[in-house]
């Protein structure tokens, strides 16, 4: 396993190291004793999610929800391929309101593990893309928000230009950073 870390402390790549042969490949994409290492911190799941995203272009996010029911995510792309978008929500953080990108294929198993404090979102690179992520709080709708997938403040470099047909109505009308309340602090 190849863990990657980002100018923003929080965020970790996760690519599992895959054995092939003629047959094909194995990965162990999740191992807790492995995970908890590099993380430095056990880790409990409790729900797996997964969406499948017909047209390629589609933005979901960017989303989190507040404590006491924050959520962390280890995202995964098991069909086609994303741009995965996780943007630092802390407001006592040196990079509050910056983010970072990587590409999650289902070809490269790789992963990326989103901590509470973070609002996450993805752009499909592919179409039929199918992501999958564990988390570590269950939903709950209270406590369910977002952030502008587009706001200036935060200027993500999407790979495509979201429209009506490839944004939901929730993602059409979140607020800017600048509005949000202050949510998340480095000390939760």
């Amino acid at each position: 396993m190849d863990i990657s870390t980002f100018d923003i402390a929080g965020p970790v790549a996760i690519t599992p190291r895959k054995l092939g042969d003629e047959r094909g490949y194995f990965a162990e994409l999740f191992r807790e004793d492995r995970f908890t290492t590099a993380l430095g911190t056990r880790i409990d799941f409790v729900q797996d999610n997964q969406s499948l995203s017909a047209r390629v272009g589609t933005v979901r996010g960017l989303h989190f929800q507040t404590n006491p029911m924050g959520q962390g995510k280890l995202v995964r792309c098991i069909v086609g391929a994303i741009f995965d978008v996780a943007v630092d929500l802390r407001v006592d953080s040196p990079t509050f309101g910056k983010w970072i990108g990587i590409e999650l294929t289902s070809e490269a198993c790789n992963q990326l593990w989103i901590p509470v404090g973070f609002a996450h979102g993805f752009c499909t690179l592919q179409p039929d893309t199918v992501v999958a992520y564990r988390v570590t709080n269950y939903y709950s709708p209270e406590h369910d928000k977002g952030v502008a997938w587009n706001d200036p403040a935060i200027g993500i470099d999407w790979p495509a230009q979201a429209d009506g047909e490839t944004l939901s109505g929730k993602d059409k009308v979140q607020p800017l950073l600048a509005d949000l309340p202050q949510w998340f602090s480095m000390k939760d």
